[in-house]
This record gives C-alpha cells, structure tokens and sequence, in this order.
C-alpha cells in the first residue's frame, strides 16, 4: 500500500479524487433525469403513456446492472485504471448522446450507455480506492467517492432547477421541451471528459499488480467467470459474501434514496405545491452533501459498524415517525424536517459506509467479482425499490410505506448488530485473516 509521507500524500489524494469522478458523475447521471422527465415525456409523447415513463425511467437503471455484473471479472483480467477510463468514455458518450437523439428508442439507448458507466463506476471507484490507501486513512478516502456522489446529484437538483425556465410563460415552456431537457444531459459532457482526461494520469492499483504478478509467477491464466463464481460461493467465504450482499440490498431497501426518486410525490403528499417542492429537493439535496462531509471525520473515529448501527436504527425510527404524521395527516413544516432528518442520517452512514465496507471486507483473491456481485446486487435492489414505491404507495398510502421501510431497518439493526464487524484501522490484509474461514 502506498505511504502516506510527505512524498506521496498529495500523489494519493490526487488518485483518489480521479476516481471519485466516477461517483461525481454517477450521482450526476443517476438524478439528472428526474428534472429533464417533464420535458422530454412531452417532446416524445409519453405523458400519457405509464409503461413508456417506467421504460424511460429504468433503462439506465438496467444499464447499471449490466455494468456492474462484468465490473469484477473485467477488473481482474484488464485491471482497474483501464475500467475507470472505459466508464468515463461511458459518460461522455452517453451525455452526448441523450441530449442529442430525436428518436425515443435511441434515447433509452443512450441512457442505458449511461447505465453501464454507473455500474461500472460504483463498482471500481471504491475498491480502487480502498487498494491504494492506507488503512488508517482508507475509510474517509473511499468515503470520498460517497462525497463526490452527493456533490453529483446536488449538481443535477441546480442545473435542472437553473435551466428549467417559468413554466407558466408560453414560449419557455417550449424552449424547455425543445431544448431544456437536453441541455440538462449535456451538461454532463464537461465533467465526464474531465474524468476521462484525468484518468491517464493514474496509475494501476496495486493490489492488482500484486494478483497479476501472483497469476505470472504461478502461470496462471485468467480465471473464467464461471469459475470465479464458484470460487466466490465456496464455502469459506459464504459469511463474508452474505455480509456484503446484506450490506449492500440494504443500502437501498432502507428507503432513503425514494426521496430522490420520487420527490414529488413525497413533499406534495405532505401538503407543497410544485415550487415548494423544488425548493424543498434542492434542501435535501445540501443537506445530503453537508452530513457527507460530517461522515468523511467520524468515519475513522466512530468506525464503520457504529455509524452502520446509527444509520439503521436512526432510520427506523425517524420512518416510523415520518410513517405515523402520514397517517395521521400532518402537513408542512414538521414533515419537511422529517425527511431532511432522514437524508442527513442516510448521508453520515449508510451511504458512505456502506461503500466502505464493500470495498474493505473482501480477500484480494475474489475482491473484483465479489465487489461486483455485490454492486450488482446493489442495483437490484435500487431497480426493486424505485419499481415497488408507486404500488406501495398507492396500496398501503404513505404511512404504511414507511412503515414497511422502518421494519426493514430494524431488522437490518438486528442483523448488523450481531454480524457487521469493525474495520478501523486494520490493514486489507488482516481483514482477510480474520473474516475468511480458512
């Protein structure tokens, strides 16, 4: 692992935030559509067409599981700087391409491109991170990625707020289904050809230089993915496997990122109109990004099981609340500072944590493909969640939805409280010894 001295700090925290681009741009693509979606539903006809929205919707969502299932192997025959610079090609052209077609197929085609670099990115960044830093400054490196995620959707919250004019006016709503909703695509370009300009400039992870030379040394070919699968599911590393997949569904199925997703819904139900709704994204938006920054110092103090524990338990809580005013059908002031609340305990750890871990708890032998298995896994449980929010919603009301998430948080609780290890301060290689049954 590299040294953190005076020679080599500067050099790291440099390679760290080339990689954290990805996130940059991940959170960035992730967000962006949901204030182009009623512009471009209009230009293509869709407003009246459930299935076309949902398939709009989701094709950069099946994208990233794409991307992230041939992450790992991918990461492990080719390595990990060849992978970033492929997602920031991804980006560019993807960001290019949306704003550009006319065509709606080719549009959900561009997106899915997108798609592919998220999956890619989410997967690589972190890890790539988490293998050239130090243990004792690993946690708030790889936390980094999360920051740059968060910058990413706030990024998409003020450029869709900026570049949509007053719908009200004749001629701007036309000029935003015309042209607005590309201009928010595009916007993306300049961020993502920085990413990809950048990334020649850094080097090769070292963990990877490490497995290659162990392949050369024994002359070993490269493993088939079927084979790393069953390598993966054998039996010493099903609790290691378990724990990250675990870790990573629940990242999702914690509820929080609904708030991003369906924002609308969320603060009209709760009594706004669609200016205060808008304000009310762009709050979540930099409380998102305030409480990552807390996460980046009290990741190495608290650790990593701590925050995992607050993370579950404060949501659990704060959704049984938040469950219990819809019900009871409060509105206005007190419902904002309950989702704000949620946002800021997501954003201090489960969010940032959760990449964390991923990246830490694997052996080095399968880190790619379990990384990837893990993200894929990730993705599924983010495509579960986005799909199941509306007839949850519509079913049970707001208030047993919420409901529904809290008891998933507290079951979560339980889980981590009995399985979820620390990881402060110890080495990638200790980890190993201590988490993989030999």
């Amino acid at each position: 692992m590299m040294q953190t001295n005076k020679m080599t700090k500067g050099f790291l925290y440099f390679i760290c935030a080339v990689s954290a681009m990805g996130g940059l741009l991940f959170g960035y693509d992730w967000v962006v559509i949901g204030g182009a979606k009623p512009f471009y539903e209009l230009y293509f006809d869709i407003s009246n067409s459930p299935v076309m929205q949902g398939v709009a919707m989701t094709t950069a969502l099946i994208g990233c599981l794409v991307g992230a299932m041939v992450a790992g192997a991918a990461a492990d025959k080719y390595g990990r700087k060849p992978l970033l610079m492929f997602s920031a090609v991804l980006f560019t052209v993807s960001a290019i391409a949306t704003g550009l077609f006319n065509d709606f197929t080719l549009f959900n085609i561009a997106r899915f491109i997108g798609g592919v670099g998220i999956g890619v990115a989410s997967a690589l960044a972190p890890m790539y991170i988490a293998e050239v830093s130090p243990a004792e400054i690993r946690g708030r490196m790889v936390s980094l990625n999360q920051m740059t995620i968060v910058l990413g959707i706030l990024a998409a919250q003020l450029v869709n707020m900026l570049l949509a004019k007053d719908t009200m006016v004749a001629e701007n709503q036309a000029w935003n289904i015309e042209w607005g909703w590309r201009w928010m695509f595009w916007a993306e370009t300049l961020p993502a050809a920085l990413f990809l300009v950048m990334s020649f400039f850094i080097p090769e992870s070292p963990v990877f230089i490490k497995l290659r030379t162990e392949r050369l040394t024994a002359n070993h070919v490269i493993t088939p993915l079927t084979s790393q699968f069953s390598v993966l599911s054998s039996k010493k590393y099903h609790k290691v496997l378990l724990l990250g997949l675990v870790i990573a569904v629940f990242q999702q199925w914690c509820g929080t990122n609904v708030i991003f997703n369906y924002a609308q819904e969320i603060f009209v139900g709760a009594g706004f109109d669609v200016d205060g709704m808008f304000i009310n994204i762009v709050i979540t938006g930099i409380a998102n990004v305030i409480f990552t920054i807390v996460a980046l110092y009290t990741i190495e103090k608290w650790g990593r099981r701590t925050l995992m524990l607050i993370g579950a338990g404060g949501l659990g809580l704060i959704y049984l609340t938040l469950g219990t005013c819809y019900f009871l059908e409060i509105k206005g002031f007190l419902m904002v500072a309950l989702v704000v609340t949620a946002i800021s305990v997501y954003a201090m750890t489960l969010g940032p944590v959760t990449w964390t871990l991923l990246a830490e708890i694997f052996p080095h032998q399968i880190r790619g493909i379990a990384m990837a298995t893990c993200t894929f896994a990730l993705w599924v449980g983010c495509c579960t969640l986005t799909f199941s929010f509306p007839s949850m919603n519509a079913a049970l009301g707001s208030s047993g939805t919420f409901w529904i998430y809290s008891a998933i948080c507290c079951c979560a609780f339980v889980f981590l409280f009995l399985r979820c290890p620390e990881t402060k301060g110890k080495t990638l290689e200790q980890l190993e010894q201590e988490l993989v049954k030999k």
